[in-house]
């Protein structure tokens, strides 16, 4: 089947009212907007690379090994403990082993693209923040953009896996939180697709909530609260192994691929190992917390690249493992629960290992969502120190040093979103932004190469141009096979951002021309 030509009307007509929205947005932009401010913006670009400026320099400590358990530690997360069984149930069957296989090649490549691109033009920080010195403003703001989606849904999405192994452990302890106090009012039965509202997901919100208030007080990550975390949820991973290994049947195995590669179901959503690997890329976000330590790198060149392909080599493999082992001890079919790997456990009567686990799981996704909330504030707060944003965002309490309007803002914000979308929509959005982000990232890489074949690059992709080429094309890929209805959300989101753009922040940039 050409799972290129299998489109059902909806989906058409939602690329076609997306591309509306676009030529819209630029007819409306062409009355209110003088064309200079676009071309300044492109041109507009900070100083690039922190080896040109004075000023002391990181130390250059870091190994091979430590940029590895970096990657493993910012990668795993809600994916594999949440989405897996998701992914089967709804997308793949057994056969989402092979969904990890395909998310894990497109990232490798968009992760070389993005390592080469943070060590010749960023040192440290963000795409945001190297994408400024790269591309200008312009294509700085729209990645920033991403990255404030990206980050913020993120966090919501954890919260959302959270609450369910939080759900899972209290029930354990015959606990029972009311069914309305567990769901938002749009959520749905992950099997039939049928409606099955609640009110409000309360613990998602509450979690949310509560980091807020850490992260306003100042709470600081240390590297060796982080490595417990890592430590924490690898313990978890192998006990979820272990107790399971011995109750795999590979009966459980025989309708392998269930859904075929890709095709559109009846209900319209796309199905398929294909569609499951565009929804499981969730599982991968966070690598680039390596490429961002390429300064601190002792040898970059050959450490970078090792850090990234051997955390996403090992995380992919891990992956692969627990996937078909949770598919193996019970049918795909069970799987699209809030807590999949802990309730395959029970159904097997391992009822002390599932306790365990959703210990486990609760107390390593609590780490994630604080490491993503710090890095959405952050974000946010460059933007505004460079006149982006409202100066307002840029603003550090006195009294805490933390960006409190900005933590405030973001908390509720997303409280609000964990507490009334269901996990599968956040996810796919987390997955159309990041994707979205890495085509422009590979993309630019190409450019620079062309444009400034004598810039320095500490690490360079190998294979030349053909790596960022394939980085960008299967990222690209990844979004097609994306649900059409998540494309017209990404597409109103950017909308929003670049009517912000235009409207306050091309003018009030740090580096728009001063009024005499």
């Amino acid at each position: 089947m050409d799972i290129f030509s299998d489109l059902s009307i909806v989906r058409v007509a939602t690329y076609a009212f997306a591309a509306f929205l676009i030529v819209g947005f630029l007819v409306w932009s062409h009355r209110f907007w003088s064309t200079k401010f676009v071309l300044e913006g492109i041109h507009r670009k900070k100083l690039p690379a922190p080896e040109e400026l004075g000023g002391p320099k990181l130390l250059s400590v870091l190994t091979a090994w430590d940029l590895t358990l970096l990657g493993v530690g910012a990668i795993i997360g809600t994916g594999i403990f949440v989405l897996t069984g998701l992914a089967a149930a709804t997308q793949a069957g057994p056969a989402v082993v092979l969904s990890f296989v395909v998310s894990g090649f497109a990232c490798a490549f968009a992760a070389l693209a993005y390592a080469e691109l943070s060590a010749s033009v960023g040192g440290c920080g963000s795409a945001y923040g190297y994408s400024y010195a790269a591309f200008g403003e312009f294509i700085a703001w729209i990645i920033g953009w991403d990255l404030v989606l990206e980050y913020g849904v993120s966090v919501a999405a954890v919260a959302n896996g959270w609450s369910g192994y939080l759900y899972r452990g209290l029930h354990a302890m015959n606990i029972n939180v009311p069914e309305v106090l567990t769901r938002g009012p749009f959520a749905v039965d992950n099997m039939t697709g049928a409606a099955t509202p609640g009110f409000v997901n309360i613990a998602a919100v509450l979690i949310i909530l509560v980091l807020m208030g850490l992260l306003i007080m100042g709470v600081k990550q240390s590297a060796r609260f982080n490595n417990i975390m890592v430590i924490v949820k690898l313990v978890t991973i192998g006990i979820f192994l272990t107790v399971a290994m011995g109750h795999v049947d590979s009966a459980n195995w025989q309708d392998f691929m269930p859904f075929g590669w890709f095709h559109i179901a009846e209900n319209g959503k796309p199905v398929g190992v294909l569609a499951g690997a565009a929804l499981v890329f969730f599982a991968y976000v966070g690598f680039d917390a390596v490429s961002t330590a390429v300064e601190e790198a002792k040898d970059p060149k050959r450490d970078v690249p090792i850090g990234i392909l051997a955390s996403l080599g090992i995380c992919t493999v891990i992956y692969i493992i627990v996937s078909a082992v949770l598919t193996g001890i019970v049918s795909y079919k069970t799987l699209g629960t809030s807590s999949p790997a802990a309730d395959a456990l029970e159904a097997i009567g391992m009822k002390v290992a599932a306790a365990t686990v959703s210990t486990g799981v609760v107390m390593g996704l609590t780490a994630v969502m604080l490491v993503l909330y710090y890095g959405l504030t952050r974000i946010i707060l460059s933007m505004s120190r460079d006149g982006l944003l409202p100066k307002m965002l840029g603003e550090v309490s006195p009294k805490t040093h933390t960006p409190v309007k900005t933590t405030v803002i973001c908390g509720v914000v997303m409280a609000v979103m964990a507490g009334f979308i269901p996990l599968g929509a956040l996810a796919e959005l987390v997955n159309i932004g990041t994707l979205a982000a890495f085509v422009l990232v590979c993309i630019g890489v190409i450019v620079l190469r062309v444009t400034q074949p004598k810039m320095k690059r500490p690490f360079e992709t190998p294979g030349g141009l053909a790596v960022p080429a394939i980085g960008a094309v299967s990222c690209a890929a990844l979004m097609y096979f994306l649900p059409g209805i998540t494309l017209l959300r990404f597409v109103v989101w950017l909308l929003v951002g670049l009517i912000i753009y235009f409207e306050y922040g091309v003018r009030h940039s740090n580096l728009a021309p001063k009024k005499k």
